[in-house]
């Protein structure tokens, strides 16, 4: 029944590459295959990378990108990488919007600053947020969704040997360190997660919002920011931040029944700044569709015993197979559905590997290196495609 069930799924929804056609594609962008897209290897600053994103949503929800290079507008500024996973909620609209603008605005304060610091990368987190609700503002009379759209945003800035990881929402940063005594790669979380499945995130909501005793809702056996979404901070989610878009037109889905006078989520993205040592070998940035049915530790097993070429579509795969493990069926036959019903299965996947190279990032800090610009792929839609409306995504993912 279900091998029939798989090939009706192959039959009406064939996966196709970017191009509209089956195949894969050149590797300098990434090639494409099926809903899988993947760069297996690359040469950054910073030392080198791989890069691989599975679509599940009808149009992808997670954008992603590698900059590497000049981080400023300056001829002779700071030198690095930047790495960005943006997994989009409700549609595409606020993860598209973010990968078009954060890093260009990071690149603007660091001329200004003339360096990279925390500071710069909380200014572009902000000045992204405050273009998003300009956009908002500017669409909502005829498409008042747009105030329901958001995304986690998940930074990572190598630059003159220090790590800066700058976080919103529940995608993850995880670092591989070598233990010299036992020759074990142990993995450390890098970045916080903002979900309100977490303790300490619910107290921090409830601190907020002393006088709302409804601001966190056990529903469904899920902890839920209103009874609506798991996430507290984000790009976007205009809906829960401004109340003057909190109301018709906007679905009642999406409407809470009182009014409220501050923000409910947070656009304050949690920053950490790590010194690399010599022992650091690797960060894994990802979103939360990996980390949903891998370890970290798994995670970092699996790229430290593996070769480093095509390391992020290993990683992609083995998050699949669980995901098929989970549902009893074989990971080939997972393959064969294609997006929108995929989401059944499992949710987007981004993951980018950064190898860290001591050698290559003492020489990048300062002096003029090749760059790399790079996007994770999808399957090709126009560029201001809406997603269809249906119930709040929260309500049945993630986020």
């Amino acid at each position: 029944m279900l091998a029939a069930v798989m090939d009706y799924f192959s039959t009406c929804w064939g996966p196709r590459s970017r191009a509209g056609h089956r195949g894969k594609g050149s590797d300098a962008a990434g090639r494409q295959d099926g809903l899988l897209w993947y760069k297996d290897a690359g040469q950054l600053v910073t030392g080198g990378f791989s890069m691989a994103v599975v679509q599940a949503n009808q149009l992808l929800e997670d954008q992603s990108q590698v900059e590497s290079g000049s981080l400023s507008l300056a001829d002779y500024g700071p030198q690095g990488t930047f790495v960005g996973v943006y997994d989009g909620h409700g549609g595409p609209e606020t993860s598209r919007f973010i990968n078009d603008h954060l890093f260009n605005h990071l690149r603007r304060f660091a001329t200004e600053h003339k360096s990279m610091s925390a500071d710069v990368i909380r200014k572009a987190f902000q000045e992204t947020e405050e273009g998003f609700l300009s956009l908002v503002i500017k669409e909502w009379s005829f498409k008042p969704q747009i105030a329901s759209v958001g995304s986690c945003c998940l930074v990572g800035v190598i630059c003159a040997g220090t790590l800066y990881v700058a976080n919103l929402g529940d995608s993850r940063a995880v670092l591989g360190r070598l233990v010299k005594a036992t020759g074990e790669v142990l993995a450390t979380q890098l970045s916080a997660e903002h979900n309100a499945c977490y303790e300490e995130v619910r107290q921090e909501l409830q601190s907020s919002h002393p006088d709302d005793p409804r601001i966190v809702v056990l529903k469904h056996n899920v902890w839920r920011v209103k009874g609506l979404i798991q996430i507290s901070r984000s790009i976007g989610d205009v809906y829960l931040k401004k109340p003057e878009y909190n109301r018709e037109p906007l679905h009642s889905k999406f409407r809470l029944r009182e009014t409220f006078q501050k923000p409910i989520l947070s656009s304050e993205p949690q920053i950490t700044e790590h010194r690399i040592q010599p022992n650091d070998q690797f960060v894994i940035f990802a979103s939360d569709g990996l980390w949903e049915h891998l370890s970290n530790q798994e995670a970092v097993d699996l790229v430290q015993s593996s070769p480093r070429n095509g390391i992020a579509r290993r990683l992609v795969k083995a998050a699949m197979q669980e995901a098929a493990k989970k549902r009893e069926m074989r990971y080939s036959d997972l393959k064969k559905i294609d997006r929108g019903v995929r989401r059944h299965f499992h949710d987007d996947i981004t993951v980018v590997v950064v190898f860290l190279d001591s050698d290559a990032m003492s020489k990048a800090s300062w002096s003029k290196s090749p760059s790399v610009s790079l996007r994770g792929g999808g399957v090709t839609l126009p560029a201001k495609s809406l997603a269809p409306f249906s119930a709040p995504a929260q309500l049945n993912g993630t986020h």
